[in-house]
C-alpha cells in the first residue's frame, strides 16, 4: 500500500477542475441543444440496469470514463425534463443560475441542521425567503423553511394543525385513547395526492380525508365544505384542517381560499394553501388576484423547482405558526446543545430532518440573476403561450375542445369527434398522446375530468418558445388524423 497521503485522501484537485471544466461545458451544451433529443426517453425497462456492471469496481477509474459512461449509458436512460418541448406533468426547468447554485452548494456541502454548524445557510434560507413572500405580494408574519417537496411541506403543515389542535399527540400518540376523536381533513375533490399521503403518514386514517365537490370550474365549493364539516361534527369526528389549492394538479383550478378561510375559522380549523404549482403566479402583479385570501390562512407551499427555474428539489412551506411546528418537531439531545440556540433559528427543530442541503443558495441565485421584473415576464409569456395554444385549439375544426378554463399556463384539451363513444374518445387521446410522446418533438401527459379522459400541455419551461408549442400543436394534429 502507497505511503502517499494522497492515496488516502481525494482525487488530485487537477483531475477535478479537469473533469469539473468538461462537465460545464457538457451542461451548457446540452441546454442549449437540447432539441436535438428526443424528450422522452425510448428506453425500455431494465436496459439502463442492464448495461452497467453489477458490482463496484475494486479499483478506482478515472473521471474521465465516468463523464463518458454518464453520456453513452445513463443519458439514453433520461426523460429530458429542461427540453423546451417537455409539456407533461409540470415543467421544471433548471436555469443556469440555478445550476451554479446547486454546484457551489455541492461545493460547500455545509449542513444547515443548526445555525451553528453553518450560519450562512440558515441566514439565506431567512432571507431568500423574505424576498419570494414578497415577491408573491403577501404581508408579514411568515415564517418559511425549505423542504424538498410539496409532499413532505404538505405533511408538515397538517401535523402543525394536529398539534395546533390541543391533543398532544406528540406525547400520548393516538391510539387507545378514550378521548381522543376522530379527526378530519378537507380538501378538493381535485386535489394533489400528496394530501391524501401526508394524512396517511400522519395516521389520521385515508378514509378521514374528505373530497369536497367542486363546482363547474373544479374549484372547490364552500356551500359543501360547510355541509360536510357539519355533519361531521353532529357525527362526533372533530375537523382540523382544511386544504384549498391554488392550482390544482389536473387543472389549474383555484379554489375560493378566502371563503374557505371563513369557513374553517368557524369551526377551529388549519388552513393550509396547496400553491406549490400556482403561487408564483403571484410574482405578475395582474395575477396576484389568484392567490387572494392566502394571507388569511395558517400555512402554505409553494414549490420553485416547478415554475420558478430552480433545480430539483426546493419546496417551501410558510406558516404563521412556526411555534407549532416546533411543538411537533423539536428535540434537543446533549449532543445538539449549543450556546446560540436560544437567540438564533436552528432549521431542525421545524421538520423530521436533521441534515439539511444549503438549497437557498440556488433560488437566491435565480431571485438575483432575473429579478422581480424577469421573472414576472418570463412567467407573464408561459401564460400567453398557454392562451396561444388554446386559441388553436378552440378555433381548430374537426372536433377538439378545451376541456377546462385556462388560469394559467396550463391547457387542459381533447380530440372528441362527432359520433364517438367516451370509450372510443378516451382510447383515441390515449393513442394521439402515445404517437406524439413518441416521436421526440413533444412530451405530454393526461388526466380524467369528470370521468372524461384529457390531455394536459403545461408550460413552465424557462427556455420553451413559441415555436415550440406551434410543433406540439402540429404533432397533435398530425397524430389525430393518422389515428
Amino acid at each position: 500500500m502507497s505511503s502517499d497521503s494522497t492515496f488516502l485522501g481525494d482525487l488530485p484537485p487537477d483531475d477535478f477542475r479537469a473533469a469539473a471544466h468538461a462537465a460545464v461545458d457538457w451542461i451548457a451544451d446540452y441546454l442549449e441543444h437540447a432539441t436535438q433529443l428526443p424528450v422522452k426517453s425510448r428506453v425500455q425497462p431494465g436496459a439502463i440496469r442492464a448495461a452497467l456492471p453489477t458490482s463496484a469496481p475494486t479499483k478506482g477509474e478515472p473521471l474521465e470514463a465516468m463523464l463518458r459512461d454518464f453520456r453513452d449509458t445513463i443519458m439514453p436512460g433520461i426523460t429530458h425534463w429542461n427540453h423546451p418541448g417537455f409539456f407533461a406533468y409540470f415543467a421544471n426547468s433548471a436555469s443556469y443560475p440555478g445550476i451554479l447554485g446547486e454546484l457551489l452548494a455541492a461545493g460547500i456541502n455545509a449542513n444547515g441542521m443548526l445555525w451553528v454548524t453553518s450560519p450562512a445557510v440558515t441566514e439565506l434560507e431567512q432571507v431568500s425567503l423574505d424576498w419570494l413572500r414578497q415577491l408573491m405580494g403577501l404581508g408579514d408574519g411568515w415564517f418559511g423553511q425549505i423542504t424538498d417537496t410539496a409532499s413532505v411541506s404538505t405533511f408538515y403543515a397538517l401535523a402543525a394543525a394536529r398539534e395546533q389542535a390541543g391533543l398532544d399527540v406528540r406525547m400520548q400518540g393516538m391510539a387507545g385513547r378514550a378521548d381522543m376523536p376522530r379527526l378530519r381533513v378537507y380538501c378538493s375533490e381535485h386535489a394533489h395526492s400528496s394530501i391524501d399521503k401526508a394524512v396517511i403518514a400522519l395516521g389520521l386514517g385515508h378514509e378521514n380525508l374528505v373530497k369536497v365537490p367542486a363546482d363547474e370550474n373544479f374549484r372547490m365549493r364552500p356551500d359543501a365544505l360547510e355541509s360536510a364539516i357539519q355533519a361531521d361534527i353532529a357525527a362526533g369526528f372533530r375537523p382540523i384542517a382544511v386544504v384549498p389549492c391554488v392550482g390544482t394538479t389536473s387543472m389549474t383550478s383555484v379554489d375560493p381560499v378566502r371563503a374557505v378561510v371563513r369557513i374553517a375559522r368557524a369551526h377551529g380549523c388549519w388552513v393550509h394553501v396547496d400553491a406549490a404549482y400556482g403561487g408564483v403566479t403571484a410574482i405578475v402583479p395582474e395575477m396576484r388576484h389568484l392567490m387572494d385570501g392566502t394571507d388569511d390562512a395558517d400555512s402554505f407551499v409553494v414549490n420553485p423547482h416547478k415554475w420558478l427555474f430552480t433545480p430539483m428539489d426546493c419546496s417551501v412551506m410558510y406558516t404563521k405558526h412556526p411555534e407549532a411546528l416546533k411543538r411537533a418537531f423539536a428535540l434537543l439531545p446533549e449532543y445538539l446543545i449549543t450556546s446560540t440556540q436560544d437567540e438564533t433559528v436552528n432549521l431542525m427543530d421545524y421538520g423530521i430532518q436533521l441534515g439539511r442541503r444549503f438549497r437557498s443558495l440556488k433560488l437566491w441565485m435565480v431571485m438575483r440573476a432575473y429579478g422581480a421584473e424577469g421573472i414576472a415576464e418570463r412567467i407573464r409569456f408561459h401564460c400567453d403561450l398557454a392562451r396561444d395554444f388554446a386559441g388553436m385549439v378552440h378555433f381548430e375544426s374537426g372536433g377538439w375542445e378545451l376541456t377546462a378554463p385556462v388560469t394559467m399556463s396550463l391547457v387542459c384539451f381533447r380530440y372528441a369527434p362527432s359520433g364517438l363513444s367516451e370509450a372510443d374518445i378516451a382510447r383515441a387521446n390515449a393513442a394521439i398522446m402515445e404517437r406524439v410522446n413518441a416521436d421526440g418533438r413533444a412530451y405530454l401527459s393526461h388526466t380524467k375530468l369528470n370521468g372524461k379522459y384529457t390531455l394536459r400541455l403545461a408550460i413552465g419551461n424557462i427556455r420553451t418558445d413559441r415555436s415550440h408549442v406551434e410543433t406540439a400543436w402540429a404533432e397533435l394534429r398530425s397524430a389525430a388524423a393518422a389515428i
